[in-house]
C-alpha cells in the first residue's frame, strides 16, 4: 500500500484514532496482549492500530474499539441524521411548491 496516495487528513484522522485506542486501552489498563487475545487479532496488528495504519482492517479496528467498550460511535459514523452536507443537498431537492392533480381538487 502506498501511503503517498493518502490524503493527508486521512493519515492525521487515522494516527489520531490510533492514539485515542491506545490511551483508551491504558486507562482501562488493559495489557496489549490481553487486548488483542481479546479482538483476536495479533499484538502486532494492535500496535499497527495504535499507530493509525491504513493498511489494518476496519474490521480490526472495529473489534478494538468493541473490546474498549466504544463500538456505538462506530455504527454511527456515517448515519444519515449527522450528514449535514447530505441533509441540505436533499433539501435542496424538495419541491417549492406541491400542486394536487386537476381531479382531485376541492370544488
Amino acid at each position: 500500500m502506498d501511503i503517498r496516495n493518502t490524503p493527508i487528513p486521512v493519515r492525521r484522522a487515522l494516527k489520531r484514532l490510533g492514539l485515542n485506542l491506545r490511551d483508551a486501552r491504558k486507562r482501562r489498563r488493559i495489557p496489549m496482549r490481553l487486548a488483542a487475545e481479546r479482538a483476536s487479532i495479533s499484538r502486532a496488528t494492535l500496535t499497527k492500530i495504535e499507530k493509525g495504519d491504513e493498511g489494518v482492517s476496519l474490521g480490526a479496528y472495529a473489534r478494538i474499539l468493541f473490546v474498549l467498550g466504544l463500538i456505538q460511535p462506530l455504527a454511527e459514523l456515517a448515519d444519515p441524521k449527522f450528514d449535514e452536507l447530505g441533509l441540505d443537498l436533499e433539501a435542496e431537492k424538495l419541491p417549492k411548491r406541491i400542486r394536487l392533480p386537476k381531479w382531485n381538487k376541492l370544488s
